[in-house]
């Protein structure tokens, strides 16, 4: 009786996990991605509500989608149907106490920086400390004739009128502040700071503000590019930055493929030159239309594409991530480290995937309702990875997105512990870097 039960029991269980495996990805019932062949019409049908280009080949028709994908599957000007599938994750990282294993109050380096909270910055100390050696960069190259680089956080939004942010903020000059009126004529609404994809009207096109209900994308923004030395707050690590809010993660974490290509899309039309996206979640199905738009902005726009590895501890090499384990020359991944020296015990990894390592455990910057806290995730090590690249590129914009890539890859600091976990073995260091330059 006994043996019987178990026996049941674990068949139960396997039967049990096997339909979580296989649960369908939900999808959006009222759109849905296609790419047509070369030289195709678009396809025509009463059900279609209307369709949108996005680039290239790709647009969004808005139709019922299960019955356009029943009636144009065999259609030979479509090359591909995508369903615009929602990207679930567990959770997004949320506040956590002071951490009293880093001592933040001793550091052998002077600091360049006033920000009243600048000891709390344990990454930005030298490689010594398990820093990425911003404060050594500072303290190195004060002066040098630097440019303003546009950073695009693709997140929950940003709190554009945050105290340590407002004056950072990227504007939209052609646009004219809650007129109503698209003045620029780019196709968005008073995108003073950015756009909100989450919000749309009854023509499906995105109309709301890209202010943050949730902390998440006012912390990364925070931390690429909090204003420095104005005596309050944090030191973002570039200073010569904008930072454009774009709203396409919702609170619970659930983006949707349509909203990250046309925030993609948009930011590099407006300028961005590096895309933040610390977001990421088991890749199942679809995803072409993401992975071809980051290969489109790197080529036509010159925009790199810097995304969090994922916090599940596994190796993305086998087990893929959305949108980590895509492969482009415009995309860099980006694993997290303790200021202890080791990978984040979080971290997702892979020796062909994951190409750098940077500062991801206990980041204290800007969040919500005018705050700051301390957050931990690889959501954490991305934005630091994109200040870096934003201050490379702010003294050397010159660079293509491949050249400021392997730049960052062949100036860590390397740890051997590393070598079968990370494609370049190291942590960044925003020193090395720029030192390629001057």
């Amino acid at each position: 009786m006994k043996l019987w039960s178990l026996i049941t029991l674990v068949c139960l269980l396997t039967l049990s996990l096997k339909t979580f495996a296989d649960a369908p990805m939900k999808y959006s019932k009222n759109r849905v991605l296609i790419k047509l062949k070369d030289g195709a019409d678009l396809p025509k049908h009463e059900s279609i509500k209307k369709i949108k280009h996005l680039f290239k080949n790709w647009y969004v028709v808005h139709t019922d989608v299960d019955a356009f994908e029943k009636r144009h599957k065999l259609d030979s000007s479509i090359e591909v149907i995508e369903k615009d599938y929602y990207r679930k994750i567990n959770k997004l990282p949320t506040p956590e106490p002071e951490p009293k294993n880093i001592n933040f109050d001793q550091t052998n380096q002077s600091s360049p920086f006033n920000d009243s909270n600048i000891h709390r910055q344990w990454a930005l100390r030298s490689s010594n400390e398990n820093g990425v050696s911003v404060l050594a960069a500072y303290n190195d190259q004060n002066g040098r004739t630097k440019k303003d680089i546009i950073v695009a956080v693709v997140d929950t939004g940003v709190e554009y009128n945050h105290e340590d942010l407002k004056k950072n903020m990227w504007v939209n000059e052609g646009e004219i502040p809650g007129n109503g009126v698209d003045d620029d004529g780019n196709g968005y609404i008073d995108d003073i700071h950015g756009i909100n994809t989450l919000v749309r009207d009854r023509d499906g096109e995105a109309t709301g503000d890209p202010s943050d209900g949730h902390g998440h994308g006012t912390h990364v923004a925070g931390i690429i590019g909090a204003v420095q030395n104005n005596r309050k707050g944090i030191a973002g690590i570039a200073q010569r930055v904008k930072i454009m809010a774009i709203r396409t993660v919702p609170n619970q974490g659930d983006e949707k493929d349509v909203d990250v290509v046309e925030s993609f899309i948009y930011a590099a039309k407006n300028g961005a030159k590096i895309i933040n996206c610390s977001f990421g979640k088991a890749h199942n199905e679809g995803g072409q239309a993401v992975a071809e738009a980051i290969e489109h902005i790197g080529v036509e726009y010159g925009t790199l594409v810097i995304a969090a590895a994922g916090n599940d501890s596994r190796d993305i090499d086998s087990r893929r991530t959305y949108p980590a384990s895509f492969t482009s020359q415009h995309l860099l991944v980006v694993g997290s480290s303790e200021q202890g020296g080791k990978l984040s015990y979080f971290s997702n990894f892979g020796k062909i995937n994951v190409d750098v390592v940077a500062p991801g455990s206990s980041i204290y910057s800007t969040y919500k309702n005018g705050s700051y806290a301390f957050l931990s995730g690889t959501s954490m090590a991305s934005p630091v990875a994109a200040g870096i690249a934003a201050e490379i590129l702010s003294q050397a914009s010159y660079l293509t997105p491949l050249e400021l890539k392997n730049t960052m890859i062949e100036t860590v600091t390397k740890k051997n512990s590393w070598s079968l976990k990370v494609y370049s073995s190291g942590r960044l260091d925003l020193l090395r870097g720029l030192k390629k330059f001057y």
